[in-house]
């Protein structure tokens, strides 16, 4: 059977200096990239482009989609003014990931989003989220471990009636680099793995299509941590039906 291409939405870097300040370049973090290769799939780099019709395009052409990481997403998308711990946004991406969401749903393509990705689908899909962890209720773990991007430092427990379970088991250890997180669950979606302060760490579409959004990456774990790599082999399974 041939592979399974898995789509992996792409970002910006603009250069804030040297020969071409402000020059934009297209580009994912190369563990996304090795993640897939090592499950069995081929990966290609989805870039950002402003054409509803070339998007679409991109979706039709591939098997699966990460969404990958990144920039804080927009509070203005669930109707939240910007707080003063907000990040970085960048509109014109909020825009093109919403609109590989949408079109990766209609066509029934698997997704695994992550981090930023978890979040994105997320908010494409009617929830909203925390601007930042401050207000979140009882949050007291360092969500941010700010080193050791391969290490993870704290735990999770999952839902046993989740996909996620049937992956990963009851409990396991994953790393940790944001601050947002998500606060009302979309329609259609259910929270499936918390950390030990209640902060949603993972969030899954009901029905069998396997749309997943997990706070963590697990691309940056995967080549040490064999749990982490299954997630990328649960979507390259998925792409191939």
């Amino acid at each position: 059977m041939k592979k399974p291409i898995i789509g992996i939405s792409g970002s910006l870097i603009i250069d804030e200096g040297g020969m071409f300040p402000g020059y934009e370049r297209a580009y994912v973090n190369n563990d996304y990239v090795q993640s897939v290769v090592r499950a069995g799939g081929i990966p290609y780099i989805i870039p950002m482009v402003y054409d509803d019709e070339v998007i679409k395009a991109q979706i039709e052409n591939i098997d699966g989609l990460i969404m990958s990481g990144g920039h804080d997403v927009n509070p203005m998308l669930y109707g939240e003014e910007p707080c003063k711990e907000l990040g970085g946004i960048m509109p014109r991406r909020d825009k093109f990931d919403m609109l590989l969401i949408k079109n990766a749903l209609e066509l029934k393509k698997p997704i695994l989003g992550i981090c930023r990705g978890e979040q994105i689908l997320n908010v494409a899909s009617g929830g909203s989220l925390y601007q930042d962890l401050k207000f979140i209720e009882g949050s007291y773990i360092k969500h941010n471990q700010g080193h050791l991007p391969d290490y993870p430092t704290h735990t999770i427990t999952i839902k046993q009636d989740s996909k996620l379970y049937s992956i990963l088991g009851e409990e396991t250890l994953v790393n940790s680099f944001h601050h947002l997180a998500v606060k009302t669950v979309a329609p259609g979606f259910k929270a499936v793995a918390y950390s030990k302060d209640g902060v949603i760490e993972a969030i899954e579409k009901d029905g069998d299509l396997f749309v997943m959004g997990v706070q963590w990456h697990p691309e940056m774990l995967s080549a040490s941590y064999e749990n982490m790599q299954k997630l990328f082999i649960k979507l390259i399974e998925e792409a191939k039906k």
